[in-house]
């Protein structure tokens, strides 16, 4: 309080301390509710398991209840929408991804948001390589196997995604221009009911990450042909990465963060960034991300926003390497 009253007087009394002293009183009243996250996707999904991981801890660190929301619908964009009409004060953050941020720009020709004037890039939390996973049913063991098996049997098998537009399509398209086999993609609003249909075998594959994906293949209901990065897993060490089954410059790994809306105050987004890599560097946390595949990051918002940048540029290099066009 009697900070608040010294800034307030001076704000008065010094001129052109009066943003200073705005900035600094926004800072004391952040947050001053609950915060929502919103997720894109419906539960059971990596961005979902990432964000009710780090919720509690965030709540912790805030002083105030963490919740996570999930809005799925229309690759993530649902999401986004309910977050450019709340306030722009920090207490609404996005769970932003890479299939909404880096890969749909680039396949939407309205997208009803711009991404970079729109929103604020807060934090990355994670890397997060994909794996190819099978239903254990289907007769294959290997990406050779898998690739031999579709292209006798052409238009037969299908893969999930969990949407149009995201980083799962992008991984099973990136399979079909390399290896010149013919599977069906079926867009789910997210990689829970996605695995659903997996696991039940209506839909043969799809590339997911680890987190969501490795318990059923631990149990037997998932068959792990591959990861779809530039390494092994540390987790997982006996699973190949993709361009050791001889498909080159396969890499599509992808990554989680936090975006908030424009105009939110920057002492709110510093403080986000700042409590949540503090989360992301506690021991039981880092070590959780790990098992599951995950690399934890937890960077500035500036070097966030670079990568961002950085990473749309890239997917657009793979987009132009299939047969995906803007709709």
């Amino acid at each position: 309080m009697q900070r608040r009253a010294f800034l307030h007087i001076l704000s008065v009394a010094v001129p052109g301390a009066g943003m200073l002293c705005a900035q600094a009183l926004a800072a004391d009243a952040f947050p001053g509710k609950p915060v929502r996250i919103l997720v894109g996707f419906s539960p059971g999904g990596s961005n979902d398991i990432v964000a009710r991981l780090i919720a509690p801890k965030l709540a912790e660190g805030l002083g105030q209840q963490v919740m996570v929301e999930n809005r799925p619908g229309a690759g993530g964009n649902i999401a986004v929408s309910a977050l450019l009409s709340a306030p722009a004060d920090g207490h609404t953050l996005l769970m932003c991804t890479t299939g909404t941020l880096s890969i749909q720009p680039h396949l939407v020709k309205s997208m009803p948001f711009d991404p970079e004037k729109d929103l604020v890039a807060v934090t990355q939390i994670i890397d997060a390589p994909y794996m190819l996973m099978v239903n254990a049913r289907l007769p294959v063991s290997t990406v050779q196997e898998l690739v031999a098996y579709a292209r006798n049997r052409p238009g037969e098998l299908n893969f999930a995604s969990s949407g149009a537009g995201t980083g799962s399509h992008l991984a099973g398209e990136m399979l079909k221009s390399r290896t010149g086999i013919d599977i069906v993609h079926i867009a789910y609003k997210g990689t829970g009911q996605a695995m659903a249909d997996v696991l039940e075998g209506a839909v043969s594959m799809i590339f997911d990450q680890p987190v969501s994906s490795m318990q059923y293949a631990r149990a037997g209901k998932l068959r792990a042909l591959a990861v779809a990065g530039p390494k092994r897993l540390a987790a997982f060490p006996e699973v190949p990465t993709v361009m050791e089954a001889g498909i080159a410059e396969f890499e599509p790994v992808t990554w989680s963060g936090i975006c908030a809306a424009r105009n939110t105050p920057p002492a709110a987004i510093e403080r986000i960034q700042r409590e949540i890599a503090k989360v992301l560097a506690m021991p039981g946390i880092a070590r959780r991300l790990v098992q599951d595949g995950l690399e934890p990051v937890g960077s500035t918002p500036a070097r966030f926003h670079d990568f961002l940048v950085a990473n749309k540029r890239t997917w657009g290099k793979v987009i132009e390497s299939t047969d995906l066009k803007p709709e």
